[in-house]
């Protein structure tokens, strides 16, 4: 509790780093803060190009009965994993990014991996908005969109834990970096984003490939999404309360591992 009473102490320095980061993203390009919207947006056309033109992949109907559009049920998904990848791979490049200014002068070296994750919610906020006038316009609409904050909130914990392990760990070993790329490109087909869970089988060789599926916290966290934009029902409360839990238990031992090193990372950087 002492060390994450700091996150408050250092409110402030969070904020500044989150306004850094905004201010930086797009400094020098022409549309400026107009690609928070395109970049969402080119990467939704292009899986729909792929997935659902060219593939033929078929959505379920949503929740009003009559909606049965692939784009929307695809970014739906996408929404939750462009948080989630931002977040964690966003933790690696704050703190290295941060690592001159480490060795000029003390501050904790989660505030630069936190300001980026707060910094990353407003691109959500962005689409997380397109996403409801989206719905809106299908009129797809239902009280469950209430819970969407709770969702990202929960997703936050979870990816800023990670996060925060593999920013540690990437100061130690440059290599991370590299494989967490990697990883996050087999991780996204790992989750049913663009396909439906239902289509995986059961089995494969002996392999119960769907039950593996179901146990990625991605996967739940995707389908909760999708419960709440989607098919407008509320996400079951066994999958909420095991996305609380694992949201906090994630973020807790990620968090603790971090500062456990953290007094070390100026000079490692």
């Amino acid at each position: 509790m002492p060390q994450l009473s700091a996150i408050w102490t250092f409110r402030g320095l969070i904020g500044n780093f989150a306004q850094r980061e905004l201010r930086g993203k797009y400094k020098g390009s022409a549309l400026g803060q107009l690609w928070s919207l395109l970049n969402p947006l080119a990467t939704l056309a292009i899986y729909s190009l792929v997935f659902g033109i060219f593939l033929r992949q078929t959505p379920e109907v949503a929740g009003n009965g009559h909606l049965r559009n692939f784009a929307v049920y695809l970014f739906t998904a996408l929404v939750a994993w462009n948080f989630f990848n931002a977040v964690v791979t966003g933790a690696i490049s704050a703190l290295v990014g941060a690592g001159p200014l480490l060795k000029k002068i003390y501050f904790p070296p989660f505030a630069p991996v936190i300001g980026g994750a707060a910094a990353t919610l407003y691109q959500a906020g962005i689409e997380i908005g397109l996403l409801v006038f989206v719905m809106l316009l299908a009129r797809n609409v239902s009280f469950t969109f209430l819970l969407l904050p709770v969702l990202l909130a929960m997703l936050a914990l979870f990816a800023l834990g990670l996060g925060l392990v593999l920013a540690r760990l990437n100061v130690k070993y440059r290599d991370v970096s590299y494989i967490v790329s990697i990883g996050m490109n087999l991780l996204f087909y790992g989750t049913p984003i663009i396909y439906k869970l239902d289509i995986v089988p059961e089995h494969h060789d002996g392999v119960p490939l769907r039950r593996i599926l179901q146990f990625n916290p991605l996967t739940q966290f995707v389908e909760a999404f999708r419960d709440c934009v989607y098919r407008l029902q509320v996400p079951s409360a066994a999958r909420l309360l095991a996305l609380l839990v694992i949201s906090v238990v994630v973020f807790l031992l990620g968090f603790t591992y971090f500062e456990r090193g953290a007094r070390d990372v100026a000079e490692e950087l």
